[in-house]
């Protein structure tokens, strides 16, 4: 298999981090964000619709608040987005309308991907806007969603934009020339690897922590974000932001970075929701019985083979589901309450008002 070449029509989501964006005292630099303009207006010259992600709003605000340094709390971190991201997409819609491009700014958050009217609104405009000929860009909100700020960037909203958005291909630019197999910082003789079949449990252990003072980033989110996507059948590039004409090459399918392979598979785009739309709220464990009837049997979940509970959750969230021990193997919507399901667990499905414990159509398995 070669890396995808885009075409005509092809979908391209760009996700570009805080620290490809700033300069050392953490200000957005004008000449960064311009270069990164002009390969997407390259791009979308080709007849390929882009949609970019974009990190750097709290940077951006930064400066004018009189902050030398990201803040520790929430309530600055939301001033400092709130000021910020109008002056960030400024700088976007400036920058693209000399390529006669228009700009659009979608701000979302955690809540838009939990619930599947909401997801589906998301999408709609989405679609809409790449079918007028504009590039969405899209960031967190993040002078309202907490969660989003304290424990992560837009790695992992950028792979489920390109769920989504039904893309192609997802370039994740950084700082770095793309995945090694350890943490360069620590081995700087580590082998950049040009090619992932699969993100194995080794792979993640090597990866890298937390980016730059300005960021949250890391290889990490990267290997989480590649995760996401790939399972939702889209290929994935990490590379070097700095690197010259980097957009372009990756649309043409060049050898620039780390190329992660998608899955084969083509799930439904609402089995695709359960999956990513939104973080699992428990785990529910099983014996092997159940996970073979699952995995292989294609069958639903059923209450005799849970062997423990845990996490808080109610009817209609979302879990995990895996074997003791070991890593989640499927995810879908429980249709017990944590409380209602350590009582059912063991139990017939005669003897229980519920049935099953996730419906097969409420079920994707996370397996290769």
């Amino acid at each position: 298999m070669t890396r995808p070449q885009l075409a005509a029509g092809d979908r391209l989501v760009v996700k570009v981090g805080t620290s490809s964006l700033v300069g050392p005292k953490g200000e957005p630099d004008a000449a960064r964000l311009g270069t990164l303009c002009d390969g997407i207006a390259a791009t979308h010259a080709a007849g390929i619709e882009v949609v970019l992600v974009s990190s750097g709003a709290i940077a951006a605000g930064l400066a004018p608040l009189g902050l030398q340094s990201r803040p520790p709390d929430i309530p600055s971190l939301q001033a400092a987005a709130a000021v910020g991201q109008g002056r960030l997409f400024r700088l976007y819609n400036q920058s693209l309308e000399e390529h006669g491009l228009t700009a659009a700014q979608l701000l979302l958050t955690r809540y838009d991907f939990m619930h599947r009217q909401q997801y589906l609104n998301a999408r709609n405009t989405v679609d809409r806007l790449l079918a007028l000929g504009v590039v969405p860009i899209v960031n967190e909100n993040d002078t309202i969603a907490v969660d989003e700020i304290r424990f992560g960037d837009n790695d992992r909203l950028a792979a489920l934009t390109a769920n989504l958005a039904r893309a192609k291909l997802l370039l994740l630019l950084t700082d770095a020339e793309g995945v090694h197999a350890s943490d360069p910082r620590k081995d700087p003789n580590a082998p950049l690897l040009s090619e992932v079949q699969r993100i194995t449990p080794e792979l993640e252990r090597a990866a890298g922590g937390r980016g730059s003072e300005f960021s949250l980033g890391g290889m990490a989110s990267k290997l989480a974000a590649a995760w996401v996507a790939t399972f939702s059948g889209v290929g994935v590039v990490v590379a070097n932001s700095a690197a010259p004409d980097v957009v372009t090459r990756c649309c043409a399918g060049e050898e620039i970075g780390t190329f992660f392979f998608p899955h084969d598979r083509k799930a439904s785009a609402r089995r695709l929701w359960i999956a990513f739309g939104q973080p699992p709220r428990g785990t529910v464990t099983v014996d092997e019985g159940a996970r073979k009837a699952v995995v292989e049997g294609k069958r639903s979940l059923l209450p005799a083979g849970v062997t423990g509970v845990q996490g808080t959750f109610d009817s209609g969230d979302v879990v995990d589901v895996s074997v003791s021990g070991g890593r989640p193997f499927a995810r879908g919507l429980v249709r017990y309450g944590s409380e209602e399901l350590v009582a059912a667990q063991g139990r017939s499905t005669a003897e229980l008002a519920h049935g099953e414990v996730i419906h097969r159509d409420q079920l994707i398995v996370l397996e290769d």
